[in-house]
């Protein structure tokens, strides 16, 4: 019997399950690269670390976190860059600088869209651990990756959607509330005015909506549609800069201005450095006012 004269004898349905794989129809969220520097730690009994950064990759690529599809190429890059400090009994204290970037539109380069550096991170790392996904259980290092993936979903769609990330930053405070019913460091507000609860609490605000506004503005009107219009592009980058002043008046707190600009001065330079002088100006005017700790580099427009 040939397989075709098999094929009439199987049910339908069988052969659904028999063909069809979730992931040949759609890609995961995340394209995550990790590394791990421990050359601060001079224990020589730590073979075992080699393992960490692909079992963190697989915990984060291999999830599926959202409802949406991606396709290959719309995958959001993100790396991890976790230098360890000291260890003690499996119990490592270390920071971690989390990075993501999304493709600019009709073109071949990405921008970066979330650059932040924590400084206050204490996990268990033991040989052979497994990585767990549960979002009710609080673990110091599984947990943490969870906030990570979600604050980046929710800065990746707010440049696609005016407050698109909403849901996704509502996912991260859930683990932000959860943390707090513990005494894991890095969460509490309290202790760090500048930490990863006080960066969440501050994207769930309302007097933040502009900054957030500003986001979608600034990528998907502005460098998404440079290549094809930059004149446009730049006044709407001109634009959605305006309306980062306007959520600065309205605030005491920096960090979420000092996050974007982090990520985005050496880029802002770069799209306004070939602009008219008028423009040139003017953004370097705003610039000065909103961002004076890049202002060396803003000073190639004048």
């Amino acid at each position: 019997m040939n397989i075709s004269s098999l094929f009439k004898f199987v049910p339908f349905w069988l052969l659904c399950i028999i063909f069809w794989h979730p992931s040949a129809t759609t890609a995961q969220e995340i394209n995550a690269d990790v590394t791990v520097d421990r050359s601060q730690i001079s224990s020589t009994s730590l073979s075992y670390l080699d393992n960490l950064p692909q079992q963190i990759e697989e915990y984060i690529n291999q999830f599926e976190w959202t409802n949406a599809n991606f396709n290959e190429n719309e995958r959001i890059k993100m790396s991890l860059q976790i230098n360890l400090l000291s260890v003690e009994d499996y119990n490592f204290e270390a920071q971690i600088i989390v990075r993501s970037q999304r493709p600019i539109y009709n073109t071949t380069r990405n921008t970066v869209i979330f650059l932040f550096n924590d400084e206050e991170w204490n996990f268990e790392y033991t040989p052979n651990r497994t990585f767990l996904h549960d979002e009710l259980q609080f673990d110091p290092l599984t947990s943490l990756l969870d906030f990570y993936v979600y604050t980046v979903l929710g800065y990746d769609s707010d440049t696609f959607e005016e407050l698109g990330g909403t849901e996704y930053y509502q996912r991260a405070q859930n683990i932000v509330s959860l943390a707090q019913t513990t005494s894991a460091i890095g969460w509490s507000r309290s202790s760090n005015q500048r930490n990863r609860a006080q960066l969440l609490s501050n994207l769930l605000q309302t007097n933040f909506e502009p900054f957030r506004r500003a986001l979608y503005q600034y990528h998907r009107q502005g460098t998404d549609q440079f290549l094809n219009n930059p004149k446009q592009a730049r006044n709407q980058i001109l634009s959605a800069l305006g309306k980062i002043q306007q959520a600065q008046r309205q605030t005491s707190s920096d960090l979420l201005f000092d996050t974007f600009f982090n990520a985005k001065y050496r880029e802002i330079t770069s799209i306004f450095k070939d602009a008219e002088p008028q423009i040139r100006l003017e953004a370097y005017n705003l610039l000065s006012n909103i961002d004076q700790g890049h202002l060396s580099e803003y000073q190639k427009l004048q």
